[in-house]
């Protein structure tokens, strides 16, 4: 057995370990998530790999359909890009609202976070860089304050997190955050128009970068016991 599989994983390490596959694209979008073939490969309970499966499902990073069963997300170009269209018309007056009301404090939380981001980069945890690149906006949202909006980043950067996770490189990850820096650059100045330029075109680039057509189909990968013990 290897060694990152053990016996008394609980779900939630077995949701970990399952985001890790999909990440590394040793499991590609599409993949049935089979719960028998689970619950041999991490030697629990049904029970225990259901409980990951809701986790992961709540996540958004699986579906559950109703008498087929579990399967890596597929969101698709169109979602994408519907996804994207509503960050930017919220954004740019998140970024406005940004500059206006973050405080010195403020401006020392997102800095830790930006050194956060980068040293997720250095790293091969994909699953921490990309929820760290997400939670820059939703940082942003809290600092304005704005529960409603805090409430819909959430739900959008969600989202935004299992495409981006599912196809987006680390080349285009490291652009994301020297983006993020620039921003904060411009707002720290009080430069209102150029901030809200840049999170306009952060957000472009980062779905004009996503790449569809790179990721493995389902029915060409490796068997899903397979995958995961590799």
């Amino acid at each position: 057995m290897p060694e990152h599989i053990d016996p008394d994983m609980t779900a939630e390490a077995i949701a970990d370990d399952i985001v890790a596959a999909i990440v590394s694209h040793r499991l590609p979008p599409g993949t049935k998530l089979r719960e028998e073939a689970l619950a041999s490969v991490y030697r629990v309970s049904r029970t225990k790999v259901r409980a990951a499966l809701l986790m992961l499902s709540k996540d958004k990073v699986i579906q559950i359909v109703p008498d087929k069963g579990a399967f890596v997300a597929k969101p698709s170009a169109e979602e994408a890009r519907e996804v994207f269209a509503v960050r930017r018309i919220l954004e740019a007056a998140l970024a406005r609202e940004f500059v206006t009301k973050a405080t010195a404090a403020d401006y020392k939380r997102i800095d830790k976070h930006l050194a956060a981001e980068r040293k997720s980069l250095n790293g091969n945890d994909a699953q921490t860089r990309t929820r760290l690149l997400g939670d820059f906006h939703i940082v942003m949202a809290e600092v304005v304050g704005n529960s409603v909006m805090t409430d819909i980043m959430r739900e959008l950067s969600m989202r935004s997190a299992v495409i981006t996770m599912l196809y987006q490189s680390r080349r285009d990850a490291t652009c994301s955050s020297d983006e993020h820096r620039e921003f904060i650059e411009a707002a720290r100045a009080g430069d209102t128009e150029r901030a809200v330029a840049l999170m306009v075109e952060h957000l472009a680039h980062v779905e004009a970068a996503l790449h569809f057509d790179e990721v493995p189909d389902a029915t060409r990968g490796k068997d899903l016991v397979t995958a995961l013990l590799a």
